[in-house]
């Protein structure tokens, strides 16, 4: 039970020192943020330069970031209620339906 206890603390002061020097890049000496915005954030994820970054960009920008397969069931879920696929009602079918193909 000590020696679970014992990895227990040495792993949260490991990551207490590493949310430190996470907050100490992104801040000023002044203790102000100074990392992106989400201005920012959103603009790297508008591909198609409309103003907004969509499901499908973000989509894009986060697997990126971290890899294929990245919060896929999440993302999944996001993308067909984009393309209208999640909604099972006949009126909600012409109202969502992709009339680009």
């Amino acid at each position: 039970m000590l020696k679970r206890i014992y990895w227990l603390s040495l792993l949260l002061i490991s990551l207490n020192s590493h949310a430190d020097s996470m907050l100490d890049y992104l801040t000023d000496s002044h203790g102000k943020y100074i990392g992106p915005t989400v201005e920012d954030q959103v603009a790297l994820m508008d591909k198609d330069r409309n103003g907004f970054a969509d499901v499908f960009e973000v989509r894009a920008y986060l697997e990126k970031q971290h890899g294929a397969g990245y919060q896929k069931e999440l993302l999944d879920k996001w993308e067909a209620s984009a393309s209208g696929k999640s909604c099972s009602t006949p009126f909600a079918k012409e109202l969502y339906s992709d009339r680009t193909n």
